[in-house]
């Protein structure tokens, strides 16, 4: 099969002037407001853990957890030697470089304080926040393959539907960023569904979460495997991945957010 060729995006939507609207903006607006949307519907659900008053005061919180957070782990995480002599370039997050790892740090911070502010009960919180955080998950992915980053490693001769990115070379490569989209976005977006429609589940608080970093650490860790390694850093530790070293922790903190989960006592309905 004939590979594809990776059309030429424009990685902005619109310029007027100095000013420029990047599809990384849009796709970031486009998942925190799905999100909210969707969660001011699963906070309801019994045991309610939110009202959706509360869940929209939430709604500048998590923003700024997630540009913050992703911004810095990018910074921490992959490149700290460049910003430390370039601290200028840790604000031009319109040039890419964003830590999913580091977002949900910041997210995980932001819930915190904000539960403790408004006394809303943090694990039950955070659980509906994981069924909601797939959408964002994907659409970033999306933005990703428009801006032409984080391409695939190269593929296997006849490989359905590999392509050609002609900025990098001109060798067959796995769409990566359209798998990660498909995995981390889709596929956990409806698993979380399927695994938040048992209200037994709802009221062992954590469990959710704790699925949810199961779950995006297994999406992403395969993901990885048809991704090219960033050139700066290439394979680390057993031929592993930053990504994927980074999801070792996050699994086996779900695994333990789930067995803790379990073994509490279920919260009543109503009860937050």
């Amino acid at each position: 099969m004939k590979p594809l060729v990776f059309p030429d995006f424009n990685p902005i939507l619109v310029k007027l002037g100095p000013f420029a609207i990047h599809w990384y903006a849009i796709a970031y607006i486009a998942g925190l407001v799905l999100g909210w949307r969707l969660m001011r519907r699963v906070s309801q659900w019994q045991p309610t853990v939110a009202t959706p008053l509360q869940v929209d005061d939430f709604l500048s919180w998590a923003t700024l957890g997630v540009v913050l957070g992703g911004r810095l782990g990018y910074v921490l995480f992959y490149q700290p030697d460049l910003f430390f002599h370039h601290p200028l370039g840790i604000v031009e997050v319109w040039d890419g470089g964003m830590s999913f790892h580091g977002g949900m740090l910041g997210v995980a911070l932001a819930i915190i304080l904000y539960c403790r502010r408004n006394r809303i009960n943090i694990l039950g919180f955070a659980d509906r926040i994981a069924i909601v955080a797939p959408i964002g998950l994907g659409f970033g992915r999306i933005a990703n393959f428009i801006n032409g980053e984080l391409w695939g490693r190269p593929a296997p001769k006849g490989w359905p539907f590999a392509m050609i990115y002609p900025r990098v070379d001109m060798v067959p490569r796995f769409p990566s960023e359209l798998y990660e989209a498909f995995l981390e976005g889709l596929c956990l977006l409806v698993a979380m569904l399927l695994l938040a429609r048992s209200q037994q589940r709802r009221a062992h608080v954590g469990q959710l979460t704790g699925c949810f970093l199961i779950g995006y650490g297994i999406a992403r860790s395969t993901g990885e495997c048809f991704r090219e390694p960033d050139a700066f850093l290439g394979f680390l530790w057993s031929g592993l991945t930053m990504g994927q070293l980074l999801c070792i922790p996050m699994i086996l903190a779900g695994i333990v957010l789930v067995l803790y989960s379990r073994a509490r006592r279920p919260i009543p309905v109503h009860q937050v």
